[in-house]
């Protein structure tokens, strides 16, 4: 583990474990918190809320797979992060939030000054949490906003949600990354991304891994690589009926000039999200590679 880093998966935490935890977080030795899939009681869940609120070095936080089980631990989370001033990483996949526990989380991500990097993925979101996840995308840089945003799995957003979506993308002046991968989300709603990704002047990632498309919407999509200006570098088709020649056919696109931006990229590492096979078979042994990709690149490998 890197200095200045805790990090455990799908463990119980006793006490005295969480007390050492805080002590850290309050002494500003911690930079990269992981807790992901650990069962601690809800006491030491408010105790551990109390230690990121107090923290000044808490870059990255990591409560993936049921850590924030219960609406009352949203509302701790909460309360902790209208304190706490350097997180600038928030993972939470896997965790049921629903609509009302981001209601309760949000107006504390939208204040929050360092903020850049969130995962939603697999949290029960529907069409009104779409609505608050937009507010985190200023149209213009008067406030920082996200610059990841991952929503994987939250087959309750409908085609309303990912309209107004695809709107907020295609005018944030922050956002880089998007992952919207196992979404059922079919070539009607591609087709709008596509036009989304046309109009953003910063989007660099999209990930629409397993998402139900086909040709037609790949096709879409190559038409928008070939004739019009993007700063599109990545675009996940897998697991996804399109040919693998129209998938090569954008994946060629896509690269063309990367070799000039290889010399400053070389030697660091890419993140490694949850993804559908992490958070369905439970917290056993995963690899797992955090980072915002952001300010410093706090990078953190670990084998769990």
């Amino acid at each position: 583990m890197l200095p200045g880093s805790i990090q455990m998966s799908g463990e119980t935490l006793s006490g005295a474990e969480v007390k050492g935890v805080c002590e850290g977080l309050a002494e500003g030795t911690v930079r990269l918190l992981s807790l992901r899939g650990c069962h601690l009681s809800d006491r030491d869940f408010a105790r551990l809320c109390q230690g990121v609120s107090q923290s000044p070095s808490l870059v990255q936080l990591n409560l993936n797979l049921g850590v924030v089980s219960s609406a009352t631990r949203v509302q701790q989370l909460a309360h902790s992060l209208h304190t706490n001033r350097s997180l600038q990483s928030l993972f939470l996949h896997g965790n049921p939030l629903t609509d009302t526990g981001l209601s309760l989380l949000n107006p504390a991500l939208a204040m929050h000054p360092s903020l850049v990097s969130l995962d939603l993925g697999d949290c029960m979101i529907g069409d009104e949490g779409i609505s608050l996840i937009c507010g985190l995308l200023p149209p213009d840089g008067a406030k920082p906003g996200l610059r990841e945003l991952t929503l994987s799995a939250n087959p309750a957003i409908t085609c309303t949600g990912w309209a107004r979506l695809a709107i907020a993308v295609a005018h944030s002046s922050q956002i880089r990354t998007l992952n919207l991968d196992y979404n059922p989300l079919g070539d009607h709603i591609a087709s709008m991304l596509a036009v989304c990704v046309a109009s953003s002047r910063t989007l660099e990632v999209l990930d629409l891994e397993g998402t139900g498309l086909t040709n037609q919407s790949a096709q879409i999509l190559l038409d928008m690589v070939q004739n019009y200006p993007t700063p599109l570098k990545s675009l996940v088709l897998s697991e996804n009926n399109i040919s693998m020649d129209l998938q090569q056919q954008i994946a060629d696109l896509l690269s063309e000039g990367e070799e000039e931006e290889e010399g400053d990229s070389r030697g660091q590492e890419q993140p490694v999200r949850e993804k559908r096979s992490s958070h369905t078979s439970g917290p056993g042994p995963h690899r797992v590679l955090l980072t915002s990709g952001l300010g410093d690149s706090l990078l953190a490998e670990t084998e769990m």
